[in-house]
Parts: C-alpha cells; structure tokens; sequence
C-alpha cells in the first residue's frame, strides 16, 4: 500500500531535448505531492542537458551515459538507482499534470495484486484529444494507444483495467520489477512498454487506468513518426514480442495475420487513412516497406534469444496459454482500427 506519494521516484530518460525537458522537469516540481526524487538518465547529450539540469533543478540526481544507449537499458539505470517503492517513468517530451504522481498512486491502493498504473496522455498541440490511455493490440504483436485520435470528450474517465500502461507516462510497483525484472534491452526502443506490461500480466500481475494523471505529450520526436528507423524497430520488435511472449497456437497464425495487417494498412492508405498515408508518394512508400522489411530481417537474429528468454521465464508464469489468448482478445484492436488509425 501507497502511504504517501515519497514513496515514489520518478525517472526522466533524455537525449537532445534540452527545452523539453525543462518543461518535463518544471511539471515534476509542480505536483501536488513530490516524489522521492527525480532520477535524469542522460543518453549522451550533445546539446548540454545535463548542464542545464544542474544549473536549474540541483535536487534532480543525474546519471549521465557517454552514448545513447536507448530508451531500454537507460530506464534500467534509472530503475535501479531508484529509492522508491514505486518507480514513475515520464517521457522527456511529457508535461505531467500537477496531481499526476498522486492520481497514479492512488489506483495502487489496497490492491497489492496491481503491478502497474497507466495514465491519461493527451497531445501537447491539442489538449483536447488523447494520445493514449493504455494498450491495445492486433493478435501478430503490433500494439496501438487505447483511444487514440479520440476527442477527449469523458469516455476514459475511470478507473478500469487496461492491458498495460504506456511507457511515456507509467508507474511501477518495484516489488513486481524485482520479481519479473524491468525492461529487456534487446528492445533499445519501441514496444519495450508492451513487451514488461505483457509479461507483467503473465506473471500475475494487474494493471489499472488513473483518468486523474493527466499528461501532455509532444509526439514524436525522439525520431520522427515518419523515420524509417522508427518504422523498423517497431516492426522488429513486434516480432520478438510475440516471439518471447506470445502462446505456441497464436504464433502459428502470425504470419496471416501480419499479411491482413499490410493489405488492411494499404486500402487505409489509398483512402488517405492510417500510418501508411503518411508516407506520400513513391519515395514514402518505398521508405515505409523498406522499414518493415529491414524490420522484419533485423528480428532473425534475436529470435533464439528470444525463445531462450521465454524458456527461462516459464517458472514464473501464472496464467495459462488460453489465459493470456483470452487476456490478449479482450484488450484486441480491431483490424479496421489499426490499419485506420495514426500514431
């Protein structure tokens, strides 16, 4: 149980946003209940970040890396020298609402068996509209926002289960991350939140939606919604999830389902809808299957790590292979959603 919200560090992973960070730590120091301590991962920041912390917000504690070491592994350093019984993650790029911390510790409340608290992210351009509140996923491992795109009109506003939350803005119960272990860094970045929160929920632990920890959030740009290099370690990493995670009778049907996946994705795109509909002309569809098919052959590689990954994990698996087919179904994205809808 959450006595108070000093229970609570709070880890901000950052390369080259120094003005966005600053407002990102600005929000940290306007909460109605502060935290423990801020936690700064610094990923080798070219662009003094870490000398604007130190100068601006001296009680922020600040691990500075040489390289970029990606979202991942920088996380984990900050997930392991936090005090917390619980660790907060917010995006750089993220402005936290002044009750954010304490909205989120209050959904851990009383339920012990509550390993991890989404939160209401709405864009920064237009507050208004929800970036994401949750997770929802297509059956080959591809994951989406709950809610995504929709006017913020009330229909998110309580406290419900969702599949698990996104790493932009999240909490944790550090009791779960010692016994499941925190993010796998062979993701580097992208569908990392989807890969801890599924096997979060396999292992027995829920996950809640806190409408009252609202979060403004500038998306993407840590490397663009049209990068190439986005595209690729999204489509890879959907593999690997499915790969360690995914029950035996699902991952026969993955390659069908992927191939639903694109043609639904392309008549989207020729009614000017969804992801693909962003990559306009020859050149942007050309660099879009380029970062699928780069995608999908750079996830070759890691596959037997992956499937030596879920051996070593079945001991501590709770729910059974129809449990986690029936988990994965309830929290479903429709094929017209995910082919329609924009990250």
């Amino acid at each position: 149980m959450i006595h108070h919200v000093g229970s609570v560090s709070v880890v901000v992973v950052n390369w080259n946003r120094r003005e966005l960070l600053r407002l990102c730590l600005r929000s940290l120091a306007a909460q109605t209940a502060p935290a423990l301590e801020i936690i700064l991962v610094d990923n080798g920041s070219s662009d003094a970040s870490a000398e604007m912390v130190r100068q601006d917000f001296p009680d922020v504690r600040i691990i500075q890396n040489q390289d970029n070491r990606g979202f991942c592994e920088a996380n984990n350093q900050g997930i392991a020298a936090a005090k917390g019984e619980f660790v907060a993650l917010l995006n750089n790029d993220a402005e936290a609402d002044p009750r954010w911390l304490q909205s989120l510790a209050e959904v851990f409340e009383g339920r012990p068996d509550v390993g991890m608290a989404a939160s209401k992210i709405l864009v920064h351009s237009d507050p208004g509209r929800i970036d994401k509140v949750g997770h929802l996923i297509f059956l080959d491992g591809q994951n989406r926002g709950r809610g995504s795109g929709q006017l913020d009109s009330g229909q998110f506003d309580r406290v419900e289960e969702v599949i698990w939350p996104d790493g932009c803005a999240a909490m944790y119960r550090r009791e779960m991350l010692n016994q499941i272990g925190a993010f796998d860094e062979d993701f580097f970045a992208y569908a990392d939140d989807a890969e801890l929160g599924l096997r979060a929920r396999i292992a027995g632990w829920g996950c809640l939606y806190a409408p009252g920890a609202k979060v403004l959030h500038h998306r993407g740009t840590t490397l663009g919604l049209q990068s190439t290099r986005r595209i690729q370690l999204i489509e890879r990493n959907r593999i690997l999830l499915a790969a360690k995670l995914f029950p035996w009778r699902l991952l026969w049907l993955n390659g069908i389902l992927y191939l639903a996946r694109l043609i639904a994705g392309a008549v989207a795109a020729a009614r000017g809808r969804g992801e693909a509909s962003k990559f306009q002309g020859l050149k942007g569809k050309l660099r879009l299957a380029s970062g699928l098919i780069q995608g999908t052959l750079s996830s070759i590689p890691l596959i037997p790590r992956m499937l030596s990954k879920r051996w070593r994990f079945r001991s501590q698996r709770r729910l059974s292979g129809s449990q986690v087919c029936r988990l994965l179904w309830k929290h479903r994205i429709s094929l017209k959603e995910l082919s329609e809808q924009s990250t």
